[in-house]
């Protein structure tokens, strides 16, 4: 048993990611999973409607899927009913109202309700626009907690009226026939303006046609300017977005003489069969769609398709998961059968960390750019960066250590980057100053891997630290074995940081005229080299032993939080990208735990379960040092 273990627990977590890759069949028939794989154009990027579900449901409710009685609701599934039956998504419990103060204000407070549809806001709209404007002149630092939260409600439910309105009027009962009446009144309305300009009398078919092609034209006018949605391909060879139109825009072109497009016949008609639970004639007007795409669309309809199968995929969840497995093994593998459960835990991190590269890669061919380019994406580099150097330092040392570490950063970063997607699609347009491809991929890179590493040589240290204070498993070999980890960890994290940060230099040489200009962003950076630089000097001038080394090396963890993160917090200087006071409590939460741990470093030797009694260590094989501040920080 003990020799087919290992292989048992890699084909479990096979089958666990195999699972994934089954697409959930409609039971009524009607083909949301082709929908979902529709092109659109939203935010300046041509993405699925898959991925535009996805994003706006998570934007809104901060979930990717919705759960009513007992089942899982997908997003596709949400933004379909949406887009075709508002009034019946107007009844799912979307919006997150935790805020007391709101939740008084709109008369809720006693209820246990956690989320609320908009059907329960939508009589307190005017009221909500009312405090929300009040609140958006105040300045950004100086709001309080209820305007912050109102102002962030208003924003959901714009979103929400916005789909709502992105390729019909939410109050269109039959959309294929409102065309049809439309193409009907446009020639004959069109003449009868021209006969009024011209001081001629009408015919009461002309007023007749005159006054429905106002009320057509004041229809399509207040759809024009929804416009979140552009999804139609006016040139279905461009795959730039730069000739796509909104469904406003289509309409238009009637009543100047020209043709309606036929993708808005095609969504017509999807609409009108989806109101009329009609799955035959949905579907066939669905695939006559794909088909007037596939005719100059077939290079990009691919990128779309496989955008849509990394969502269903989703390579980071599963990564997650893997993350936590390894760590639960390579944990029991200090306890008992180190031999099985460590080989178990290596070879699923080996799985773990193809699949985060996988995710990674695919972010890359997605969006035509390198690995880091916003805030989500440092956070899937860092973990991954991260990885790769622990599954080196387990094949070096096969210890276990490098696994845990592996499986502790990868699910801490992958987690961080899930709740950095709230925000919305996290392959978002750059800014202007962003928008190079080679410092991407030089400066940015490599100060991330900076990153990575002095992350790492931290969360090493934690080990350290946590085996020897709470247990008696930190052996004399063992705690040499994690001292030359770290520091060989924080010799590279020195070299990363210190080439990353000289590349920024440079780059912000060439885009904002000057080297160095003590921005947060920039001093963060350089904390980062002298405080690794500091450790180096220290362990070289014999001024700390392992247990120093590990305290200065968790004091990394606080420096590099900051610069990643806390900058940001700021809400100032010239690389303040992504404002996110939010997290502070987090940040500030993460900084505590690592003073503590710094405290926990720093106990005398005595106090370590690992080092007392007859324990020997690394630690107590020095106590014959010659000077009394060597004793105290060794």
């Amino acid at each position: 048993m003990k020799k087919w273990l290992p292989y048992i627990l890699v084909l479990f977590g096979i089958a666990l990611i195999a699972g994934s890759l089954r697409s959930p069949k409609s039971a009524d028939g009607f083909d949301r999973d082709g929908f979902g794989r529709l092109p659109v154009l939203v935010g300046g990027r041509i993405k699925p409607m898959d991925t535009l579900a996805r994003t706006s449901l998570m934007s809104i409710s901060g979930k990717q899927a919705l759960r009513a009685d007992g089942r899982k609701i997908p997003a596709i599934n949400w933004l379909i009913d949406v887009l075709m039956r508002p009034e019946r998504a107007d009844e799912q419990a979307i919006f997150p109202l935790s805020n007391p103060e709101v939740r008084d204000l709109l008369g809720w407070r006693e209820d246990k309700t956690k989320a609320f549809s908009f059907n329960d806001l939508a009589p307190f709209l005017s009221k909500i626009e009312e405090q929300a404007g009040t609140a958006n002149e105040v300045e950004a630092g100086a709001r309080s907690v209820f305007q912050k939260e109102l102002l962030k409600l208003r924003e959901r439910l714009l979103l929400y009226i916005r789909l709502k309105n992105s390729i019909q009027m939410q109050d269109s009962p039959d959309f294929a026939r409102e065309l049809t009446e439309y193409r009907a009144v446009a020639g004959p309305g069109m003449t009868a303006i021209e006969k009024e300009k011209n001081g001629e009398a009408l015919s009461d078919s002309e007023r007749i046609a005159f006054a429905k092609l106002l009320e057509f034209a004041q229809r399509h006018q207040r759809l024009a300017q929804a416009a979140y949605v552009y999804a139609i391909p006016r040139n279905a060879a461009d795959t730039t977005g730069h000739d796509w139109q909104h469904i406003g825009q289509a309409l238009a072109a009637v009543v100047r003489g020209g043709p309606l497009d036929p993708a808005v016949d095609c969504y017509a008609e999807m609409i009108s069969a989806y109101r009329a639970n009609d799955p035959a004639r949905f579907n066939t007007s669905l695939h006559e769609y794909q088909k007037y795409l596939q005719q100059d669309f077939a290079g990009s309809a691919r990128k779309i398709g496989f955008e849509s199968f990394f969502n269903q995929f989703q390579p980071f969840y599963q990564a997650m998961v893997l993350y936590v497995l390894i760590f639960v093994l390579a944990w029991i593998s200090w306890l008992v059968w180190p031999d099985v459960f460590g080989r178990a835990a290596f070879w699923l991190l080996i799985l773990a960390l193809g699949i985060h590269t996988f995710g990674l890669v695919a972010r890359m061919y997605l969006q035509g750019r390198p690995p880091v380019t916003n805030l989500y994406s440092s956070a899937i580099f860092v973990g991954w960066g991260s990885a790769v150097l622990c599954v080196i330092l387990e094949r070096i040392n096969r210890n276990g250590i490098g696994s845990v570490v592996a499986a502790a950063m990868g699910f801490v970063t992958l987690l961080i980057a899930h709740h950095l997607s709230v925000d919305g699609d996290t392959m978002e347009m750059l800014r202007a100053v962003l928008d190079t491809n080679i410092w991407l991929a030089t400066h940015v890179v490599v100060v991330t891997l900076g990153y990575s590493a002095t992350f790492l040589a931290g969360f090493l240290a934690i080990v350290f630290i946590l085996r020897g204070v709470f247990t008696r498993s930190l052996a004399k070999q063992t705690a040499k074995s994690i001292s030359s980890m770290v520091y060989g960890i924080v010799c590279f994290a020195t070299l990363f940081s210190f080439t990353g940060t000289i590349l920024g230099g440079i780059w912000a040489d060439q885009s904002w005229g000057r080297f160095w200009g003590w921005d947060p962003k920039e001093n963060g950076a350089l904390l980062i080299v002298i405080w690794n630089a500091i450790i180096l000097h220290a362990r070289w001038g014999g001024m700390i032993r392992e247990r120093g080394l590990m305290a200065l090396a968790v004091g990394g963890n606080i420096i590099t939080s900051f610069s990643w993160f806390g900058v940001n917090m700021l809400g100032v200087g010239l690389h303040s990208y992504g404002f996110m006071d939010r997290s502070f409590p987090w940040l500030l939460a993460f900084d505590i735990s690592q003073v503590v741990l710094i405290g926990l470093a720093l106990l005398p030797v005595d106090k370590w379960r690992s080092f007392s009694g007859s324990t020997k260590s690394a630690a107590e094989s020095h106590t014959s040092v010659s000077s009394p501040e060597q004793q105290l920080v060794r």
